[in-house]
């Protein structure tokens, strides 16, 4: 049985796009694509349907990373039963998941940057910034999704 991780952000147009993007491509070079599944989803709908900010495709796509093909949806309280993952991009997030979160939730719940080897704790939103907000919203992506892989893999999945 796979292992299903949710990464959220508040639109699910700029950062949690690329971090779903970023691990599918990861999980895929590692062959695992068969044991690791990934999704992405939004706390707020208003960018539901829509595909990532056109300024994350440009900057994910100069990486090396395409992720047009996505489309934002709105976090659901069902994601809790399909998910055993799910990592928010900032504290707002974490707290509007965890408001979300039934009772029964056995699975991890977290920040995705508690993965990283970065000192941050959260991936900024680069929505309302420049070009080196989206750089750095890649660079913070590729570091943690390095450790949840390893971290993945020492869970014996």
């Amino acid at each position: 049985m796979a292992i299903k991780v949710l990464f959220v952000c508040l639109g699910n147009i700029c950062r949690s796009p690329t971090a779903h993007g970023i691990f599918e491509a990861l999980v895929k070079t590692r062959g695992l694509s068969d044991r690791i599944v990934v999704d992405s989803a939004g706390t707020a709908a208003w960018h539901t349907g829509n595909p990532p900010d056109s300024r994350s495709m440009a900057f994910a796509r100069k990486r090396g990373f395409e992720i047009k093909h996505l489309r934002a949806r709105q976090a659901i309280v069902e994601d809790f039963d399909e998910f055993d993952v799910i990592l928010a991009m900032d504290n707002s997030n974490l707290q509007d998941l965890r408001e979300l979160c039934p009772s029964h939730f056995t699975g991890h719940l977290g920040l995705f940057l508690d993965f990283a080897k970065a000192a941050e704790s959260e991936v900024p939103d680069p929505y309302h910034g420049g070009d080196a907000g989206f750089e750095h919203v890649l660079d913070l992506v590729e570091d943690a999704s390095e450790g949840l892989l390893e971290f993945l893999l020492q869970k014996k999945m």
